[in-house]
């Protein structure tokens, strides 16, 4: 094994360490709880996330061993649910849409939301028009807001959004992803760097939560509604059957 992988599990191992002991000690008590208290209310968890941030919510949304009350926001949105052209899509690689003023308002307008739901944001740098705009929009609406960002990175960038805020100055509960400036964990000579780590500390805390919110609702005496893998014997069946409570109000298109 080279040097430079052993570095990177060294970077990786020690920032889910550091985010264990966080939550270990009460540091998802605020998100967990607020997660179960919306879904016993019938509340959908609303997941947004642009770039390699919409990995978190991919894994909030619509996976094995996930909550099913769950729905993913995308940007994609736009087009398959929306007036906006087919051809705004290859926008989003260069990360052109997630920065444009006025996306949020139209994504959001786009969305089956309940008053009931509750949004958890992720964004590394957690200021981009499109997220800080939705976080706004959510909270305006009087939906509680959890953000997942890198505190390092978005302390050290300008917001672009007219307003001037960033996502974790939005939100009620933040929750750091540990990742450094710039996502990348490993310089290289040169210049630049490499081992990004927001992906790998947000899946973590992602799982964590959805681990931490079923307890909630299994001491509230609530029976948690997850999803069980499609793959297995029944699974469909009993998927479906919980998904039909919640008809029309779940979204994950790819």
């Amino acid at each position: 094994m080279s040097e430079a992988i052993a570095a990177f599990s060294r970077e990786v191992s020690s920032r889910l360490e550091d985010i264990t002991v966080w939550a270990a000690a009460g540091g998802l008590t605020a998100a967990a709880n607020a997660l179960a208290d919306a879904v016993a209310a019938g509340g959908v968890i609303q997941a947004f996330g642009t770039g390699h941030s919409e990995a978190f919510a991919m894994e909030i949304a619509g996976r094995a061993g996930g909550l099913i009350p769950t729905s993913k926001i995308a940007l994609r949105d736009l087009v398959l649910h929306g007036s906006r052209h087919v051809a705004v899509l290859d926008s989003l690689e260069g990360s052109i849409l997630e920065r444009e003023d006025g996306v949020a308002e139209e994504l959001f307008g786009l969305q089956p939301v309940d008053p009931r739901d509750i949004f958890i944001i992720a964004s590394n740098s957690g200021v981009n028009a499109s997220v800080v705009g939705l976080a706004l929009l959510a909270k305006e609406r009087g939906h509680t807001v959890i953000a997942v960002t890198s505190l390092a990175h978005t302390a050290a960038v300008e917001s672009k959004h007219p307003c001037g805020m960033r996502l974790s100055e939005i939100a009620d509960i933040v929750m750091d992803n540990r990742a450094p400036f710039g996502d990348t964990t490993l310089e290289i000579s040169g210049g630049g760097g490499v081992g990004a780590v927001s992906s790998i500390t947000g899946a973590y805390i992602a799982q964590l939560l959805t681990i931490e919110t079923v307890q909630f609702l299994v001491r509230a005496g609530k029976e948690p509604p997850i999803y069980v893998s499609a793959n297995t014997p029944g699974g469909d069946e009993h998927n479906n059957a919980l998904v039909a409570s919640y008809a029309g109000r779940l979204r994950r298109e790819a």
